[in-house]
């Protein structure tokens, strides 16, 4: 894994071995990122990484510049993306807690929120309806959700784009004013 741009363009970032993930690949991340350079600014923008694993898209925003809260239910892989964001002296955040728990507390508001969860995961779209339910977007936030081929979101409220990136796929919501 590595970071594709900002403060540390082309560190390579090597999780413990034995986690069971599915990271996102560098070539979908890239593409991501490459999408959303043309869209926002990253500098200080609020983001809520859900289902963050090892951390490769928190690493990614906060070494753009942005502000980083990332949420996770393995304690191993959260450990991991808090000591080497304090290594990297990036700002980021972490939370252990089930993502379907922690939304509906969750009081902030962000700009970005992405979510990564298991792709065979049945209820994905209730990561949408809870991010829109409890406002958590600040206006002309963007919620991205990365998910497998079986799954279609694009019916859903302020969907408005799918990218397909090998078995990637990416699906764009925008709370517009």
């Amino acid at each position: 894994m590595r970071i594709i741009s900002g403060l540390y363009k082309g560190k390579t970032i090597s999780p413990p071995k034995g986690l069971l993930l599915r990271p996102t690949t560098d070539f979908a991340k890239e593409a991501l990122f490459n999408i959303l350079n043309n869209k926002i600014d990253f500098e200080g923008q609020q983001v809520l990484d859900l289902f963050c694993g090892v951390g490769g898209i928190s690493l990614e925003f906060a070494s753009r510049g942005s502000i980083v809260h990332s949420v996770d239910e393995n304690y191993n892989c959260l450990k991991f993306v808090k000591s080497t964001a304090d290594e990297l002296k990036l700002p980021v955040s972490v939370s252990k807690a089930d993502v379907f728990k922690f939304l509906p507390k969750e009081l902030k508001k962000y700009d970005l929120i992405f979510a990564d969860p298991p792709y065979d995961l049945p209820n994905i779209d209730q990561i949408h309806q809870l991010v829109m339910q409890h406002q958590l977007l600040n206006e002309d936030g963007w919620l991205i959700i990365e998910h497998g081929i079986k799954t279609n979101l694009s019916e859903l409220p302020n969907f408005f784009e799918h990218r397909k990136y090998g078995n990637v796929n990416f699906s764009f919501f925008k709370l517009s004013a």
